[in-house]
């Protein structure tokens, strides 16, 4: 491609790019939108109330109108469960605990040295995979991911003598591209858990949905993308790069010190007395942490109290770490890392805090109960059968990802909408939650309403000061393309094959008798 080519191409990029960031800037904050989308449900609960509209619950075959909030029944309501509404929100307390223990893992070092000792210690010719791989794990906490591993990727890069940006974008791509693979559960997925649980409840008010239920589909995943990402960026990205002619020196990566590799060990002895634990638990039939009337793993207190798993691991490793580097001495440390974890929660919980207000109005006036059984008959009519269906579900929520950039934000309002839809046409919550959670990943990385686009470009000004959003968006495109071609492709496999996306989560939904 000629210079005048690729000038008029990155032009044609920055325009876009301009009209999205404008656009996107133009929208009040999330805690915001949803306060005007709470009072739109309520107006709008009034306006449909005055119709004809009724639909009849396939399950119950109950008629089901509208119920008008604006009414002295409705007010009460409104007023009367604020605070329930808030405190009983199901993502609230699940990503609070979860936090609390990662914060002791992050605040010790654990986590950044864990990192390290990964990419260091990889062979040169993985070096690009094992880049990816860690920024795919590295987004159970992923600020760490983040703020150091694709700043870290960039440095070993530049000092493998490869162009720095390479290395930057094959982390960025693991941490946010990949953020719905891992081979660990992280906080995202109680809270898109809890939200697809109480969309599921307008169907059928006792539906569960366990934290673990993308498992499976994640644990493949994670594969998938290191695979991809590493192919992306040796065969596409790097090529069009080439030579780094910035003036910029390579850095020097300093190994794990002495206390840091005694840190370690402590961590590793104390993850596995941790393993052993639960397995001392689930291996033996009558387990104490098995179901205790038929002695099953799906449900029971171990599946159900996997935030307090997640909690207490991490809380457990990241305490024998501080220990044996001395980055913990007295309990003030460790409360200290909890406390820091914590003081990031501020936007999230006045976010939470409308969105809990939001979905309870949504649900009281039946209007996503109705719209998702006009939605179905529509759907039927069509027949466009669950490959196609879903492809474009991805591909909406891949599109909305653009110019909105919190995952539970977005799933707040698009799953009382979508999984009741999915739902009456046969396909699992867990499902229909997976194929948003793949379309709003692929996106992540072009998306500058992702809330660490900027400090991409930050990272980016360090080796090239002209570097700006049409640099990291063109750089970081054909991994949006390539994650978004394979993860649908590996999708319609685990249709055909009619896999279980989790434990105790199948593709589809059969209503209880």
């Amino acid at each position: 491609m000629s210079e005048k080519a690729k000038a008029k191409k990155s032009g044609a990029v920055d325009a876009f790019l301009n009209i999205v960031e404008k656009l996107g800037n133009a929208l009040p904050h999330p805690a915001t939108l949803f306060a005007g989308f709470a009072l739109l449900v309520v107006i709008l609960s009034w306006v449909v109330s005055l119709t004809d509209l009724e639909v009849l619950h396939p399950g119950t075959g109950e008629t089901v109108r509208p119920f008008n909030l604006i009414s002295a029944e409705g007010l009460d309501m409104i007023l009367s469960k604020m605070v329930v509404n808030f405190t009983g929100f199901a993502p609230l307390g699940t990503v609070l605990v979860a936090l609390l223990g990662i914060g002791i893992a992050e605040g010790s070092g654990l986590i950044g040295s864990v990192l390290r000792l990964v990419v260091l210690s990889s062979p040169k010719k993985a070096l690009t995979f094992v880049i990816v791989f860690s920024g795919v794990i590295s987004n159970t906490a992923s600020e760490v991911g983040y703020v150091l591993l694709v700043p870290l990727a960039a440095i070993i890069f530049l000092a493998a003598g490869r162009h720095p940006f390479g290395g930057l974008a094959a982390a960025f791509a693991g941490v946010s591209g990949g953020y719905s693979a891992n081979l660990l559960l992280g906080t995202i997925d109680p809270l898109l858990a809890g939200l697809s649980q109480e969309a599921a409840r307008i169907i059928d008010a006792d539906y569960t949905v366990n934290p673990a239920a993308n498992y499976y589909f994640m644990f493949v995943s994670t594969f998938l993308i290191a695979a991809l990402g590493t192919w992306t960026t040796e065969k596409l990205v790097m090529p069009r790069l080439g030579e780094y002619t910035g003036t910029e020196q390579a850095e020097e990566i300093t190994p794990l010190t002495k206390e840091e590799k005694r840190g370690m060990l402590y961590a590793l002895v104390a993850s596995l007395l941790f393993v052993a634990f639960v397995l001392w638990g689930l291996i033996p039939e009558n387990g104490f942490l098995r179901n205790p009337v038929d002695g099953s793993i799906l449900r029971s207190p171990f599946m159900s109290g996997i935030v307090a798993f997640i909690f207490l691991s991490a809380g457990f490793a990241g305490i024998a770490y501080g220990i044996g580097a001395k980055t913990i001495k007295n309990d003030e440390d460790v409360m200290r890392g909890m406390s820091k974890s914590m003081e990031t929660l501020g936007s999230y919980i006045v976010l939470v805090f409308f969105a809990a207000q939001f979905v309870a109005y949504f649900n009281w006036t039946n209007l996503g109960l109705i719209f998702a059984i006009k939605g179905a008959e529509f759907l039927q009519t069509v027949q466009l059968g669950s490959i196609p269906l879903m492809i474009g579900f991805v591909l909406v929520s891949a599109i909305i990802n653009l110019v909105m950039g919190s995952a539970s934000a977005k799933w707040a309002i698009m799953a009382p909408v979508f999984i009741p839809m999915f739902m009456l046409l046969g396909y699992s919550p867990e499902f229909t939650q997976i194929a948003y959670r793949v379309g709003d990943s692929v996106t992540n990385i072009i998306s500058p309403m992702m809330s660490y686009f900027a400090l991409i470009v930050a990272f980016m000004q360090r080796y090239d000061p002209k570097a700006g959003i049409g640099t990291i968006v063109s750089t970081m495109l054909p991994y949006s393309i390539i994650f978004f071609i394979g993860w649908v492709i590996m999708l319609i496999i685990w249709i055909l094959l009619g896999l279980p996306i989790g434990p105790d989560a199948p593709l589809d939904y059969i209503p209880a008798n």
